[in-house]
């Protein structure tokens, strides 16, 4: 198992769920409250929010805690029966729940699958070596960092639960689809009977708002590529400014522009100047409408683009011409 940047973690529970179409802002609001209600129970350590994405159709709220006792005490509580009971306008079917005890989390941005399965008790010793096998051969492939597996939790949980973690959804589906994995699959067919479910938060650390001690899920894939490229544009152009004078070859100076391009945009542009430039765009406010949210998210984009593309013109030929 890989243990690089991971922190110790007692108890998670997995809940996904699908919303009715149209109702996405307003399950968030009220997923948002949920959280905030856990907050208020013993042993809480943490609650994200994950939307849909290509290769995760659910929502996926994760919750931590220092305990399964007290994990178990909040999934059972009165006031989140309560609180479901008022959000099941939102939901499009039950939700589906998973439960791991121990374990680790990751602190860098990674693609998590989860697998449950349900195990007869005299096939559990058949279960744990065709499971090392899964996890022998999938550590071969590129971008692999690191699998667990849970026991089931008596009263809360019946399924043995697997988590499977890659750098980046790529690398996860080039598993997800290899022959390999067929073969594997093939070996345990008696074990073919399972669920599973991806988590993808790629973009995780450029997008982290930590309003109230939580972290906001991440944007869309359409606003994260536009809020990047708002802070690429001047990231790019100063370094090209600052390392010009070092007369460095272009194969040299690209590289050493791109590792400083990576530092500076995950440390300082999108956390310190593109996440407050567009804060209210990239997670705006349950109420506001959102196509005037639009309006003037991608209003501030075009006066942006235009004031550094002025700034950067002068600079290059009335200021400073490049050699």
């Amino acid at each position: 198992m890989n243990t690089e940047k991971l922190e110790e973690v007692a108890a998670t529970g997995i809940i996904g769920l699908k919303v009715l179409p149209g109702l996405e802002r307003e399950y968030e609001a009220w997923q948002e409250d949920v959280n905030a209600a856990a907050a208020d129970y013993a042993g809480y350590l943490g609650a994200e929010i994950f939307p849909p994405t290509p290769r995760q159709p659910d929502w996926v709220v994760v919750y931590r805690f220092d305990s399964i006792a007290h994990l178990h005490a909040w999934i059972n509580s009165e006031t989140r029966q309560r609180l479901l009971d008022i959000g099941s306008k939102y939901f499009d079917g039950p939700a589906t729940q998973q439960v791991v005890s121990g374990g680790t989390q990751p602190t860098d941005p990674l693609v998590t699958v989860v697998v449950t399965h349900r195990v007869h008790p005299n096939h559990v010793d058949d279960f744990l070596d065709w499971q090392r096998h899964m996890s022998h051969e999938e550590s071969k492939f590129e971008g692999f960092r690191g699998t667990e597996l849970f026991r089931p939790i008596e009263g809360l949980q019946d399924e043995w639960t697997t988590l499977y973690r890659f750098d980046n959804a790529e690398h996860l589906d080039a598993w997800l689809t290899s022959s390999k994995r067929q073969e594997v699959l093939t070996e345990g067919e008696k074990f073919n009977d399972f669920k599973l479910r991806t988590i993808d938060n790629s973009f995780g650390s450029w997008f982290a708002f930590e309003e109230d001690g939580k972290e906001a899920p991440p944007p869309s894939e359409t606003k994260t590529a536009i809020a990047v490229w708002v802070g690429l544009y001047p990231t790019v152009v100063l370094l090209t400014l600052a390392l010009s004078p070092l007369g460095m070859p272009l194969w040299l100076g690209l590289l050493v522009g791109n590792l400083f391009s990576s530092f500076i945009m995950s440390f300082l542009t999108m956390p310190y100047y593109v996440n407050r430039l567009l804060k209210r765009w990239l997670r705006p406010s349950p109420d506001e409408p959102a196509t005037r949210t639009n309006l003037v998210g991608l209003g501030i984009v075009a006066a942006v683009t235009v004031f550094w593309s002025v700034v950067f013109y002068l600079v290059t030929t009335q200021i400073w011409t490049l050699p």
